[in-house]
């Protein structure tokens, strides 16, 4: 029981089969094959973004700009399809307008030295005003985009749809990357010690222009699926997603001191909150109880990191024996 308690993800596992459990007593069709994919589907995003977030905070920063990012990129994309131009151009352009959005942030916190926190709140709303500017406000519905454009995300491969399999392919990706690269380990360097990560050579400031490039680069990606999978773009499209960003991260394991979290932790915070949104409307529970929910296991799992991080004091005199 103790190394269960020890585990985030051993313990995250057990919440998780522990809640799925109880919503099937209530509503077996739940936990359905077609209906779990469905669920996985759902938090796709959510996965794509948080590997992004994860990265960053890994580096002692945040990103609150990654929905808008996403939102803008998307309606970029939504634009250039009603321009005409190929599917296989819209892709590689949204997501390199997210990454250079992402690098936006990045030079702020690095050469200008101002905080993540600070300049990615002004960016947030500096990328959703950029939306306005460029719409009027307007909505592109899904009429205005073509067939193929809405189509990619929805197609199923393996009974599970692209955007779930495009999830699986990036989490599978930066579990490598930040296992198995300099890069990746840089990261944790930089957060877990960044006075030791420039004794050993390490670029403070280029590694946190890096992670919010990767951060912007997924976001954008996100921004095409979300806007092609809903047939929808507007200025406040994903209003308010990026809490749920940060709550997957900290829930997952992820410290928002940097330098500690895992890619499997992560993934399970995702799946803890995607079984929570989809779930709990379904047996009847209030839209409020769910906020209550996810509100409580972001100051659980904040609790639980900071237990387990607190270091044990030396005894320095024992207690006289009787």
């Amino acid at each position: 029981m103790k190394a269960l308690m020890k585990s985030r993800e051993a313990l995250l596992v057990l919440v998780i089969v522990v809640m799925t459990a109880g919503i099937a007593y209530r509503f077996p069709a739940f936990v359905s094959i077609g209906n779990l994919a469905n669920v996985f589907n759902d938090t796709a995003p959510l996965m794509i973004l948080a590997v992004g977030q994860m990265i960053v905070i890994l580096t002692k920063c945040i990103d609150l700009s990654v929905a808008a990012t996403l939102a803008l990129s998307g309606m970029v994309a939504a634009l250039l399809n009603g321009m005409g131009v190929p599917l296989v151009l819209i892709v590689p352009m949204a997501v390199a307008l997210g990454m250079g959005l992402g690098m936006v942030n990045g030079l702020l916190v690095w050469k200008a030295g101002i905080p993540s926190i600070v300049v990615t709140l002004g960016t947030m709303t500096i990328y959703r005003g950029i939306i306005f500017l460029m719409t009027g406000g307007k909505w592109i519905n899904a009429h205005e985009m073509t067939d193929g454009f809405k189509a990619l995300p929805r197609l199923p491969v393996l009974g599970l749809p692209v955007m779930g399999w495009t999830a699986i392919a990036i989490l599978l990706a930066f579990g490598v990357v930040l296992t198995r690269s300099v890069l990746g380990r840089s990261f944790y360097a930089v957060g877990g010690n960044p006075h030791a990560a420039v004794y050993a050579g390490i670029n403070v400031g280029r590694s946190q222009f890096a992670a919010f490039a990767i951060s912007g680069a997924l976001a954008g990606l996100t921004g095409y699926l979300w806007v092609s999978r809903y047939a929808v773009a507007y200025v406040d499209v994903a209003g308010g997603f990026e809490l749920d960003v940060v709550a997957a991260c900290v829930i997952g394991g992820v410290s928002i001191a940097g330098g500690m979290g895992s890619v499997t932790g992560l993934f399970l915070g995702c799946i803890f909150l995607g079984i929570i949104k989809n779930a709990l409307p379904v047996i009847g529970i209030s839209p409020f109880w769910q906020m209550a929910i996810s509100g409580s296991a972001i100051i659980l799992a904040v609790a639980f990191n900071a237990l387990q991080n607190r270091p044990r004091g030396r005894i320095i005199l024992k207690q006289a024996e009787a």
